[in-house]
């Protein structure tokens, strides 16, 4: 896959924290390349170092040290305003808690990225519509989360960050709040959307019958990455 391009690019990133008079080494020497289309899964136990990776990747935290390109722009020292940017073109979210605002419908949780970036009322909702239809929920538009079950709101959640066109999504435990059987069909829409649409999904869990879905398997361990599998 090296003629693919990279979608995200790390090359020595560190990440030290002091917590009194100790140092935390959450991340050390970190060198991954994510290229376009791929599905991976970053695993590890608590403590491992694969929630930093998740905030560095996310721009939600800043590395020590090292250097971090998405879509080959390097995003060291650039002020949170532009990361903020980045953050909401180039970069979908999808959490454990699914974070989706209580008073909106489920149409306007998703179209809100949209509006942010200041496209017209009829383009958010056209977008929406087609993205809430891509996750099998065109006929639950008008549903606040608090009408929807669990499975539901995630794939709402999904909708939300794909709406965007992001270069990449990034899934934080997606399934740690649904029970085995919605959970599994959540990974199947995630597998899908993968095979179908050429997304490009970084999926972060503990739980090894989740990461083995990916085709490619990146096993962190006290901030260092110690494998790195592609499926046969």
């Amino acid at each position: 896959m090296t003629d693919v391009p990279p979608v995200a690019d790390l090359s020595g990133v560190e990440r030290f924290f002091v917590l009194g008079d100790d140092e935390v080494r959450a991340l050390q020497g970190i060198d991954l390349v994510i290229r376009r289309s791929e599905f991976v899964s970053i695993m590890g136990p608590s403590g491992s170092g694969k929630s930093t990776l998740l905030h560095v990747l996310g721009l939600l935290d800043t590395p020590t040290g090292g250097s971090y390109r998405i879509d080959g722009l390097a995003v060291e020292g650039l002020d949170e305003d532009a990361k903020a940017e980045i953050r909401g073109r180039r970069i979908g979210f999808v959490f454990q808690d699914f974070h989706l605002l209580p008073r909106l419908t489920a149409l306007e949780n998703v179209s809100l990225p949209l509006l942010y970036q200041g496209a017209s009322r009829r383009a958010r909702r056209e977008r929406a519509e087609s993205v809430l239809a891509s996750v099998g929920l065109g006929h639950r538009l008008s549903h606040r989360p608090s009408a929807l079950s669990g499975g539901e709101r995630q794939r709402v959640a999904i909708a939300r960050a794909l709406v965007s066109e992001p270069a990449f999504l990034l899934a934080d435990e997606p399934t740690g709040n649904l029970d085995s059987r919605v959970g599994g069909e959540l990974l199947d829409l995630l597998e899908g959307l993968w095979r179908d649409r050429g997304l490009t999904l970084i999926l972060v869990t503990h739980d090894p019958a989740v990461g083995v879905r990916a085709r490619r398997r990146i096993r962190l361990q006290d901030g260092r990455i110690v494998a790195d599998e592609r499926a046969a």
